[in-house]
This record gives C-alpha cells, sequence and structure tokens, in this order.
C-alpha cells in the first residue's frame, strides 16, 4: 500500500497570520508537521501554498514544496493542484495533514490510509475518537460525526448529535480533520459546487456527503493533539514540545 502525504500551508490565518512559520522550539511549525509526516509510511511528503516565504522555508529546512493558485477556497483545492503536478494515477492515495498538527502522531496518518486502501467502496476515509465531556459535546468549533452500521458517515455537524436527551456522552464522536482521498475521487470533489449544507455548517465534508461520496470513518487508533488554532493552542505546543 503507497500513499502521498500532501500538506496543505496558508500564510493568511485570520486568528494567527503567518501561522505555518510560528515557531516553536526553534523550527517553524510547518517543520514539525513535515517530520511527523516524514514518520509515516508515506511514499513523499510535500508542501502545498500559495507564498513564496513559506515554500522558501521549507526548502530551508530540506522539505519539497509547490507553489499553487493565490485563488483556492479550500485546502482540499490546494491539494488536488498538486497531485496534478506529481502526475499521481486515478487510483493512487493522498492523505491531507493539516499544517497547523505539529503533534499529529504519524501511526494515525497510516491509520487513514490503510484504511483507504482496504475500503475499495469508498472514495474518502477519515477519523474520529469519543467525546470526552459535556463541554465538548456543545462545543460548535468540536465537529461531531454520526455513523451508519458499515462505519461511513451519516452526518456531520457543529451541533451535538445525537440528540443528548436519549444518549450518553459515550456515543458521541468528535471527528478529527484528516483525510485519506482516491486522486479520482479527490478531481470530482473539486468540481462539485458547495452544498447548502456545507455551507450551513461550514465543513467542506458535507459536499461529499451530499453527492452521494462515502465517506469511511474509524475510531483513530491514537489520541490525536488538538491542532493550533489560536495564540493559546500555540503556547500549548511549545510547552508540550519543550517537555
Amino acid at each position: 500500500m503507497s500513499f502521498t502525504v500532501i500538506i496543505p500551508a496558508r500564510y493568511s490565518a485570520q486568528r494567527l497570520p503567518g501561522k505555518p512559520l510560528l515557531d516553536i522550539c526553534g523550527k517553524p511549525m510547518v517543520q514539525h508537521t513535515y517530520e511527523r509526516a516524514l514518520d509515516s509510511n508515506a511514499k513523499q511528503v510535500c508542501i502545498a501554498t500559495d507564498d513564496r516565504r513559506i515554500k522558501e522555508v521549507v526548502e530551508d529546512f530540506g522539505g519539497k514544496a509547490f507553489m499553487t493558485a493565490n485563488t483556492h477556497l479550500s485546502g482540499t483545492d490546494r491539494i488536488q493542484e498538486v497531485t496534478n503536478i506529481l502526475d499521481l494515477k486515478d487510483d493512487e492515495l493522498v492523505v491531507n495533514v493539516q499544517a497547523d498538527e505539529p503533534l499529529i502522531p504519524s501511526c494515525v496518518i497510516n491509520q487513514v490510509a490503510n484504511n483507504l486502501a482496504e475500503k475499495i467502496e469508498v472514495g474518502i476515509s477519515t477519523l474520529c475518537e469519543v467525546i470526552s465531556s459535556r463541554g465538548e459535546m456543545e462545543d460548535p468549533n468540536i465537529v461531531k460525526v454520526v455513523l451508519n452500521a458499515k462505519g461511513n458517515a451519516l452526518y456531520f455537524s457543529r451541533s451535538a448529535i445525537p440528540h443528548q436527551s436519549n444518549a450518553g456522552i459515550s456515543c458521541c464522536f468528535r471527528h478529527i480533520g484528516i483525510y485519506a482521498y482516491r486522486v479520482n475521487v479527490l478531481n470530482q470533489f473539486v468540481k462539485l459546487l458547495p452544498s447548502e449544507l456545507e455551507s450551513i455548517e461550514k465543513l467542506e465534508q458535507l459536499r461529499a456527503l451530499t453527492n452521494g461520496i462515502p465517506v469511511h470513518v474509524e475510531m483513530s487508533s491514537h489520541q490525536v493533539p488538538a491542532g493550533v488554532d489560536t495564540k493559546k493552542d500555540l503556547e500549548t505546543v511549545r510547552s508540550i514540545l519543550a517537555g
């Protein structure tokens, strides 16, 4: 089983401008993420960016980076452009690892790729974990997912699902934002218009479900620390890696 990791890295983040280049214990954040991906079984790892500053930093630490159009609306579009640059075949697998995940375990990168390789009937795979508190369940920044009997996603939402009057927290799952795609499905996905549900929830994966693309979801084999969205997150990661 062979796969490629592509890390989309955008400079213009609203809350943390230049986020991929922020220093964490002497290395830019994107380098930590890149090195985690290198520890996986990926045949190659590269960065997809629309900012030359990021490309130069990546190349300075020995990484591979590609410039992409600055008109892309999402990291998925950016990844798809790089699959074309790399001339990946329709049946090849690509894993999307976010640049702001400097603590992501390499084993979950392998897991999501292995799942897609084994599930030939689906086009996208991702991961989840059990929600551990009512605060998480009610937090709209934590995306929830419900599954069918085959382990495929029924729906993703920022709201608490399933309805909590008849359910305990243990049956609520937090979606982990790592994805594996078949290249032909990725090519199809970026041509689809955003769905109404996607626009309401602000969740791109709902475009796949709306258009009948099965998304497989498995419990993560390893706890995945939260990514870096705020200054507080950044300081937490710095503390963890310094320790």
